[in-house]
């Protein structure tokens, strides 16, 4: 068993152990802490196969971790004030397996519309292109009243699954954590694809795959849309988690984190936005109870990262140059 599969196993261990360790000991915001961490995780999962894999440095994802929080948000908005939808006059829904449905198809749509045009460009001019549409979709929902405006829309209960308590701290974690495996099990089967290992000849050598006759462009599409619906996911199961959505989530601040996460894990690494995360909202919360500007001990983080370990936390601890493939 490789040093990377150890380190591997030992984070998804750490972060299932916390929880339940927490539960045992009466500490419900820490089950609270981890189930941010997860979800944080699992749209840096999604990220990092655009990212990692495919080398697009993508300004824009948190247009599709909005979408998939306001795709929970409308229809749980519907649902319990037992409005119609406009347009299509369907009823709202409290399902978590409907509103994910809903989330992982609206993001792969937006993936796909922002990826066929973005994707036309590459280097800094793509950065820019999926900055600029995120910044379009922030500023939509900032303007748009109909569901909170700037001020966001709150839900009163969680929303259900089928055969679980989701307002049982514990449960909840337990759903998202198992989620996060079962994504992180299928990036794992895509990356050792055909279609993985053709994406990551994308990103080393675009021209040579051309010359065999494989198509670069659509291998990215493919790739940003996949990576849309995860995020997208992770989207709804954030906003679940906090009863609340804002266009915050769709601000570039937002695309920012989700690429710190990846960038601290290691870049292309399976489990890398799951140590990325764990080190993030730890930060946050302790070192965030001792000064507002915790933020610069998440910059040398950062910082150490870059310059002394390029394959990132897991990188570091498994001892091995950065897996690009």
């Amino acid at each position: 068993m490789g040093r990377e599969r150890i380190v591997n196993a030992a984070l998804a261990v750490l972060l299932l152990g916390v929880p339940l360790w927490a539960h045992w000991a009466g500490e419900p915001f820490t089950i609270t802490l981890a189930t941010r961490a997860a979800i944080l995780a699992l749209a840096g999962v999604g990220l990092n196969l655009a990212l990692g894999t495919g080398g697009l440095v993508s300004l824009g994802h948190a247009v599709f971790f909005g979408l998939g929080g306001y795709a929970m948000g409308i229809l749980a908005h519907h649902a319990q004030t037992f409005t119609p939808l406009p347009l299509w006059d369907l009823p709202g829904t409290k399902s978590m397996p409907v509103i994910w449905l809903v989330a992982i198809t609206g993001g792969a749509l937006m993936a796909a519309l922002i990826g066929a045009l973005s994707l036309r460009s590459s280097g800094v001019y793509f950065i820019m292109l999926t900055l600029a549409f995120g910044q379009m979709c922030f500023y939509f929902a900032v303007s748009s009243p109909t569901y909170g405006g700037e001020d966001g829309l709150s839900i009163w209960v969680r929303n259900g699954f089928p055969g679980l308590n989701t307002l049982d701290p514990l449960q909840f974690f337990l759903l998202a954590y198992a989620v996060l495996m079962a994504v992180i099990w299928a990036m794992a089967r895509i990356k050792a694809s055909p279609f993985g290992l053709a994406l990551a000849a994308a990103r080393q050598s675009p021209a040579r795959l051309d010359a065999v006759g494989a198509r670069p462009f659509r291998l990215r599409l493919v790739a940003f849309v996949i990576s849309g619906a995860v995020t997208a996911l992770a989207g709804a199961l954030f906003a679940d988690l906090n009863r609340f959505v804002s266009p915050s989530m769709l601000s570039w601040q937002t695309s920012g984190e989700l690429i710190v996460i990846v960038v601290l894990g290691g870049v292309a690494r399976l489990y890398g936005p799951v140590a990325g995360a764990i080190l993030l909202v730890t930060l946050e919360h302790y070192l965030g109870g001792i000064s507002e500007y915790w933020q610069i001990a998440l910059g040398a983080a950062l910082l150490a990262v870059v310059l002394f370990a390029r394959g990132g936390l897991i990188g570091a601890l498994a001892g091995r140059p950065v897996a690009h493939d």
